[in-house]
């Protein structure tokens, strides 16, 4: 049980509306880089392997498949600009870490076919089909 004290500091920096996804999802992550005085945003493609934490502490754990590289980002962290969800997955587990130990078709995972929804967790607009058909 967290004390109230501690949670009403920690209100004053969490994100205003933090991204939606879930382990298992393939993300871009973008990442504010601070070069002399120059700022750019770098991209982290992976899947989340794992989420942890709560309050100001949350993090999650992108995975990219291909090089084996894992990144831990702090999901409410100012340097962090944009997560984008790229595909859903269906998982029956919290982590996902026996993935580590496989490589190429064997990390494949059943493809969820939600309605994704966007960086803010806004459903996307769609348009009707006029022609009915």
């Amino acid at each position: 049980m967290r004390k109230r004290a501690i949670e009403r500091v920690e209100a004053q920096h969490l994100a205003k509306e933090p991204p939606r996804f879930r382990v298992g999802d393939i993300v871009d992550v973008g990442v504010r880089i601070q070069e002399g005085d120059k700022e750019r945003v770098q991209v982290f493609t992976g899947r989340v392997i794992a989420r942890r934490g709560c309050g100001s502490t949350e993090t999650f754990t992108v995975r990219r498949d291909i090089v084996g590289a894992e990144r831990v980002f702090p999901l409410h962290s100012p340097h962090l600009a944009f997560v984008r969800i790229i595909t859903s997955h269906r998982v029956r587990r919290a982590k996902l870490h026996y993935l580590r130990k496989r490589v190429g078709k064997a990390t494949r995972l059943v493809e969820d076919r939600r309605e994704t929804e966007d960086v803010r967790g806004r459903r996307p607009t769609t348009e009707k089909d006029p022609g009915g058909g």
